[in-house]
């Protein structure tokens, strides 16, 4: 066995959803280096200057909108025309609802948290679901992201009126991703496609606005090694996903959380 070999993507067309974004970003690069073409899926693909920016990053730059199954369906028919296969989709995007005062339980509406469950396990279920057609001829592999939130509560405690504060549609939709990876896995089996899940702890984004009073650093001491963590230490667990040197998982979840849900 060539060892070097098993994380070689030479050849393969991987298509990483939310590709723009903090997490999606790293993942396109990791995925780049090991030699796989890679197709930035994202809802900001329409915007020119995000085009400019990030297409230097990726092989290909196509809108996706996730809430929306003919707009998945398009990309991956579009990406499907070009190439001719589709090896492995990452799926890290998600939309959310629920924020200020809906983000408390006693204060969000009906509308609004079934939008956030759509947010992650209806997103999840139309990507998974469009690329079957085209993943059935060859195999393949579809990453889920799921949360630390949908395996532990959100210690709200630590949040008060913060912005950052979770909602209950948000683990609640996460935590169904992970079930959804397991039956997807077993269903898709058969063709030779697996579906595993990554399940990221505390990443803050350092360009999305500043610390509050601190907050990253309460959530960092909420992890055993004590610290947040950055970005490209989750591309690590989709690297391994996408390869072959994960040929023998599915239906697993890989968390990278710093150990916060493991106390």
């Amino acid at each position: 066995m060539d060892y070097k070999k098993l994380f070689d993507l030479t050849g393969k067309v991987c298509i990483v959803t939310g590709g723009t974004g903090y997490l999606g970003s790293e993942n396109v690069k990791a995925l780049k280096d090991f030699g796989a073409t890679v197709v930035i899926a994202d809802i900001r693909a329409s915007e020119e200057r995000w085009a400019n920016a990030v297409q230097a990053e990726g092989d290909m730059f196509v809108p996706i909108d996730i809430a929306d199954a003919e707009s998945v369906r398009n990309c991956y028919k579009t990406v499907f025309e070009k190439y001719g296969r589709i090896d492995v989709v990452v799926d890290t995007a998600v939309f959310g609802a629920g924020f200020g005062i809906e983000s408390q339980l006693e204060h969000m509406e009906d509308t609004t948290f079934m939008k956030g469950i759509d947010g992650s396990l209806g997103s999840a279920f139309r990507c998974v679901h469009e690329v079957i057609p085209y993943m059935k001829k060859t195999g393949g592999s579809i990453i889920t992201y799921g949360s630390m939130y949908g395996v532990v509560s959100p210690d709200l405690r630590i949040y008060g009126d913060s912005d950052q504060r979770q909602p209950a549609n948000y683990g609640a939709g996460k935590a169904g991703v992970q079930q959804f990876t397991r039956y997807a896995a077993g269903a898709l089996a058969p063709y030779g496609i697996r579906v595993n899940c990554v399940i990221p702890g505390p990443f803050p984004n350092p360009k999305s606005k500043a610390d509050n009073d601190g907050f990253n650093e309460i959530l960092a001491n909420k992890t055993m090694l004590g610290r947040t963590g950055v970005n490209h230490e989750m591309a690590g667990a989709v690297l391994l996903l996408a390869s072959d040197a994960s040929s023998f998982m599915t239906g697993s979840s890989i968390t990278v959380d710093g150990g916060w849900t493991a106390w």
